[in-house]
């Protein structure tokens, strides 16, 4: 993803740096004070007060003459301004499908992230572009048999609907699954319709919106509950398509604004859950703008709008919120919405405050991921030097929450006494995953390096201390989200229907193949093993997307592998594999999926060894497997990071490391 302009060499920024100089000593033997304080690395605290002009009024010339200078000072604090995240630099970035269609690649996208690395090694590899008919693309992983038109009440065919037990083992599902994270629906209200519908025949008992909504929580309890599909068409359908084609137009849901939000929640949701991401991000946009047209967002008086709508309208506004955040995130596009605009405040729940405390800690992570989508993916990447400043202040806000998170929400990983929370679990990983977001862009550029120069990319990597620690922080937080779904696996509590879980695995098993094409003691094959396993599992479940993205990350190995062997091999499998894979009935083995490589792998003893200890028993051992001991100068780390080690890390970012990363991009053309 490099830039069209002009390579800038180290010789010549050192030249401009020179003339710089030369021209601030011409302006102080004219006469002009100069305040040397900025050349300081510790300008910020050290500033003295007193460094004044000597004059109190200055002329014309001798202001423009300090502005001038002034500005010099700044381009040599900034350097070329040549400090940037090669993820958001530059023109954007597109792709197209083989229909045609072309998508916008986001900056921060976890499904951006893979498939620009995949381009850039299949493009290193093979000198030419990755073809796209080796891709799946948003909304073409399922079918849902529908033409996208909407039917009158008069003409729709009402789905045959389960009976009342069945009903409310279906609600009961999405309650479990689903209402620990997000309000999708008001139970008492939603019960009290649900028990009119069963109790006697209407003729208008399938035309009101509630009955949408019921059609609606149908399509999840049967994503949640049925793990065989047929074809590509998800479980479900049915009942959602029915409920789209049934749903009035936005005119008329703003007539009920409190439950038609709660109805463009679920439908954002199922989507999402699909891979059908831009129109779920539509949806949740929709039902973001009427729940602020509602004052949602605001402190809604009790007094006047009484207790129970309140409570209702704050569980409303935070899962819309929540899911916006993430939603835009996964697409990689910038937020919309300003925290400064609100100041609801948190739903209660009676008897449990343990609710009330996970959504307050499901928001800050939520708040987290868009600092980073707003800082380290800037607009065109061009942060100047303060790409890695940018990273250590994510970074502090991520070590803000890291112990209160451990005390509050414990994993208790050890199954003996208990087993793992379902909300404790899930917060963990978006924790970690926020990690990975923050530090990633370090590991592409990294990649490139490799690419560019690899006889010279591990003495690059090895002049600062600080990188290579922040890459490493990015390979234990993949590590700790595999541990974490194994756990949930062992469990049975694996979400197999949303994607979330599945984004998580996604989004650590790329980052953990990454680690030894940039440096081999970087390698962790048990860790991509159990990745492997849980994708198995998700896939058996019946969901299609997860097919291929276990198939794209199977291409992004099999490409790695070839590299930096002098003469790469040529790939085993066709690069076209998404093609087939829904017809492909053979599994394929887990052995397959680590493909022969010129680094040096474990003995079969010694993997065996590795297999046989439970790596859950003791979370902190065999995090780092591969990587040498760290001396006491360097920062070593556990799958249990604690606030203060995140913040060493993040307090080890110095002018120097921008200086040092800054050279090194520019070195190697990374813009």
């Amino acid at each position: 993803m490099a830039g069209n302009g002009p390579r800038v060499t180290k010789r010549s920024l050192n030249a401009y740096i020179d003339e710089l100089h030369q021209k601030i000593a011409s302006l102080q033997q004219n006469g002009e004070r100069i305040d040397p304080s900025p050349l300081s690395p510790d300008y910020a605290e050290d500033r003295s007060p007193d460094l004044k002009h000597d004059s109190p009024q200055l002329s014309r010339s001798s202001v423009h003459d300090h502005e001038e200078s002034h500005q010099l000072h700044q381009e040599i604090e900034d350097p070329a301004s040549g400090l940037t995240n090669p993820l958001s630099t530059g023109p954007p970035a597109f792709m197209s499908a083989d229909n045609g269609r072309t998508f916008y690649l986001g900056t921060s996208s976890n499904w951006s992230f893979a498939r620009r690395v995949l381009s850039l090694t299949h493009e290193h590899i093979y000198q030419e572009a990755l073809p796209t008919g080796a891709l799946i693309f948003d909304g073409a992983t399922y079918d849902l048999g529908w033409d996208g038109l909407r039917r009158s009440h008069s003409t729709a065919e009402p789905p045959a609907v389960p009976t009342y037990d069945h009903a409310m083992y279906l609600i009961n599902v999405v309650k479990f699954r689903c209402g620990q994270l997000y309000h999708l629906f008001d139970e008492s209200e939603f019960m009290a319709n649900l028990q009119e519908f069963y109790s006697e025949p209407k003729p208008n008992a399938t035309t009101g919106l509630w009955y949408v909504h019921f059609l609606l929580i149908l399509a999840f309890g049967k994503g949640f509950v049925k793990h065989k599909v047929q074809g590509n068409r998800p479980p479900g359908a049915d009942y959602f398509v029915k409920a789209l084609e049934m749903l009035p137009d936005v005119i008329v849901l703003h007539e009920a604004p409190i439950e038609s939000t709660e109805v463009m929640c679920c439908i954002a949701l199922y989507l999402q859950a699909l891979d059908c991401r831009s129109s779920a991000h539509n949806y949740i946009g929709q039902a973001m703008r009427m729940a602020m047209a509602e004052g949602m967002h605001t402190q809604m008086p009790i007094e006047y709008l009484g207790e129970n709508m309140v409570q209702r309208c704050r569980k409303i506004w935070w899962t819309v919120y929540i899911l916006d955040r993430e939603m835009t995130s996964l697409m990689g596009l910038p937020q919309t919405l300003n925290d400064d605009q609100i100041n609801t405040l948190l739903p209660t729940f009676p008897g449990s405050m343990q609710r009330t405390a996970a959504i307050g800690m499901h928001i800050r992570l939520s708040r987290i991921i868009a600092e980073i989508n707003g800082s380290v993916y800037a607009i065109d990447g061009r942060i100047n030097r303060n790409f890695l400043l940018r990273t250590k202040s994510a970074l502090a806000n991520i070590a803000s929450l890291a112990d209160e998170l451990r005390r509050a929400f414990p994993l208790q990983m050890d199954r003996e006494i208990s087993g793992v929370s379902r909300i404790s679990a899930y917060l963990h990983l978006l924790y970690h995953q926020c990690i990975v977001l923050a530090t990633r862009p370090l590991l592409f550029c990294f990649l490139k390096i490799r690419f560019e120069s690899p006889e010279n990319c591990i003495e690059v990597l090895n002049t600062s201390r600080t990188v290579r620690n922040l890459i490493q922080m990015s390979m234990d937080s993949a590590q700790q989200i595999i541990c974490i779904l194994h756990s949930l696996q062992t469990e049975g509590l694996l979400e197999t229907f949303l994607s979330f879980d599945l984004e998580s695995i996604f989004v650590s098993t790329v980052v953990l193949l990454m680690g030894p094409a940039i440096d081999t003691r970087w390698t962790y094959p048990i860790w991509l093993e159990k990745a492997y396993t849980i994708f198995e599992e998700i896939i058996e479940s019946g969901n299609l997307l997860a097919k291929f993205r276990r198939s794209e990350l199977h291409l992004l190995d099999e490409l790695l592998s070839c590299f930096p062997q002098e003469h790469p091999r040529c790939l085993s499998a066709p690069v076209s594999f998404p093609n087939n894979v829904l017809n492909n009935n053979s599994q394929v083995s887990l052995a397959s999926s680590f493909p022969p490589s010129g680094q040096a792998q474990p003995t079969a003893s010694t993997a065996q060894a590795q297999l046989e200890h439970d790596i859950l028993s003791d979370p902190g051992v065999g995090v780092g497997v591969g990587v040498p001991a760290l001396d006491d100068q360097e920062l070593g780390f556990t799958s249990r990071l604690t606030a203060e080690q995140i913040m060493a890390v993040a307090d080890s970012i110095e002018s120097i490391d921008t200086e040092w990363m800054s050279n090194a991009m520019i070195e190697h053309s990374i813009w």
